[in-house]
């Protein structure tokens, strides 16, 4: 069930009702055929990245840009489990008539791929940068990363827990994260700190690369990476380039995993273009 409201211009607000009973908030933007964004870590569908894709996209597509659970104004009904949030991904697309393609950047990219391989309806899919660790390069992470993130939000602990996703997941320099913490952005980092965990979970124990799950996929799939990324990130590219059938990678260049709205917009649009 989903239900629409006019916002500005030609952007409308909608909610779709999660098989748990979840609201899953939306914008959606233009007309055409329907692609759904997943966002990654600390985002929601009003971070600037997110809202320009949705924007860039909009004059071909239909586009649902949405708020993952516990963000935005989504809700976030617990317990958690990472097939709720698939079950959250299959609600908005079917929100948008029933089929949509979907983009899904960094986690969110992991997240979109493991619904794909749940939902036929997903019928293209395009990732950025999902941050497996497939080599000696990627970040070592404790198999029950989530639980500790999870257990340092209870505890109120919400900074340490950003500060630990930062560095241990994301491999960002520990000094440059304790400079963040003077940022007044750090708030706000804060404030989702408890989905954190959501993202682990979804990226598994050890955010190991999940081989079988994406051998089984059938939808055309486009990996893209930034040229100025970390190498364990191409790596990660790489790997899932070679696990997904008929898989196509594409390097954007002079971009970093913090990837530019307008580099980003035109890949899409030609792999969603394409027959």
């Amino acid at each position: 069930m989903s239900t629409d409201s006019v916002r500005a211009g030609a952007m409308r607000t909608g909610t779709a009702r999660s098989g748990d009973g979840t609201v899953i908030a939306y914008d959606r933007h233009g007309e055409g055929p329907a692609v759904v964004l997943v966002q990654g870590a600390f985002t929601d569908r009003r971070h600037p990245m997110m809202a320009a894709i949705a924007t860039g996209l909009a004059r071909w597509f239909t586009v649902y840009n949405y708020d993952r659970r516990g963000r935005g104004d989504s809700g976030d009904t617990e317990p958690y489990a990472v097939e709720r949030e698939i079950e959250d991904l299959a609600a908005v697309v079917a929100a948008a008539g029933g089929s949509a393609m979907v983009f899904g950047g960094s986690s969110g990219a992991a997240l979109a791929l493991q619904a794909a391989a749940c939902y036929p309806a997903i019928t293209k899919l395009a990732v950025w940068e999902p941050p497996y660790h497939v080599d000696a390069g990627a970040p070592a992470l404790p198999v029950d990363f989530a639980a500790r993130l999870a257990d340092l939000v209870a505890e109120g602990r919400r900074g340490e827990a950003v500060e630990r996703f930062m560095v241990e997941a994301a491999e960002l320099p520990r000094e440059g994260v304790a400079a963040m913490r003077e940022h007044p952005s750090w708030a706000e980092a804060e404030a989702v700190a408890h989905t954190l965990a959501y993202e682990a979970a979804v990226l598994g124990p050890g955010n190991a690369l999940p081989a079988d799950l994406l051998a089984a996929l059938e939808q055309p799939t486009l990996v893209l990476n930034g040229s100025d990324s970390p190498a364990w990130m191409a790596s990660a590219g790489l790997a899932v380039t070679a696990a997904v059938p008929g898989a196509v990678r594409r390097v954007l260049e002079d971009q970093a995993h913090n990837v530019a709205p307008e580099a980003l917009v035109p890949e899409l649009l030609e792999f969603f273009v394409t027959a």
